[in-house]
């Protein structure tokens, strides 16, 4: 599995929802599942699969999946 692959499955994964719900313009607070729960529940899914530890000003960034891709960027991690 690709990084992208990994990346989509954490927030299928963590977010409880199912791969028609999801699209990569999904931000957070769209759709009730990514509410301040399912946001770090999603972020504990990402350190878990890229072993890495998210700092606090970037879990308050990750707003979008767009975005989490720029986030990871920072972490080394190419999507």
């Amino acid at each position: 599995m690709n990084n992208l692959e990994t990346y989509k499955k954490v927030f299928l994964d963590s977010l409880n929802i199912q791969n028609d719900q999801f699209n990569e313009n999904l931000k957070y607070n769209e759709i009730p599942e990514w509410d301040s729960i399912g946001h770090m529940t999603l972020i504990s899914g990402l350190e878990e699969n890229f072993n890495i530890s998210i700092d606090t000003d970037d879990i308050v960034d990750f707003s979008s999946f767009q975005k989490g891709k720029q986030i990871l960027k920072k972490y080394k991690i190419d999507i």
